[in-house]
């Protein structure tokens, strides 16, 4: 990887919102929706979806440093999902769907836990954010294909 591309892993409910969001970033060169943070070997979306295994939906974000620091990673992400809202976003209820940042540096971890604490202490928030902070230990992409009904047309959406 060019030396001035760096990764963040990143869940806060569904990846697929994250996703949308991230794509639209100037810097950011990928984002590739999965899971992370379980001990399931490879499960599928079925297992994760089930809340079992440990996993949380999470995007991997490929942005270019020399375009968009890590900060505004952050500040993005705290902006568009509820850091306060345990276990749930939306509609999207379950361990699956919790805040949490994967970090891949003790650089992110450090900018991570200022960011946090710059966060809990603004006022910005009525209670305390909720945001795992661990260090990635896997990340396992998407593989599915989902059948969906929007109206009454048959669409499948493939995700590679």
């Amino acid at each position: 990887m060019n030396e001035n591309f760096e990764k963040i892993y990143l869940g806060g409910g569904c990846f697929w919102c994250l996703e949308a969001v991230f794509q639209r970033v100037r810097g950011v060169e990928k984002v590739v929706s999965g899971y992370s943070g379980g001990k399931t070997d490879n499960p599928t979306y079925e297992q994760v979806s089930s809340g079992e295994t440990g996993y949380a939906e999470v995007v991997e974000i490929t942005f270019d440093k020399n375009i968009i620091s890590f900060e505004s990673i952050l500040d993005i992400f705290f902006d568009i999902h509820d850091p306060t809202s345990l276990n749930k976003q939306g509609n999207d209820i379950g361990t699956q769907y919790r805040s949490i940042i994967l970090v891949t540096s003790p650089d992110q971890l450090a900018l991570c836990l200022k960011k946090i604490a710059e966060l809990n202490s603004s006022g910005k928030y009525n209670t305390q954010l909720v945001t795992e902070i661990k260090k990635l230990i896997n990340f396992i992409r998407l593989k599915i294909i989902i059948k969906t009904f929007i109206s009454t047309t048959k669409t499948t959406l493939i995700v590679l």
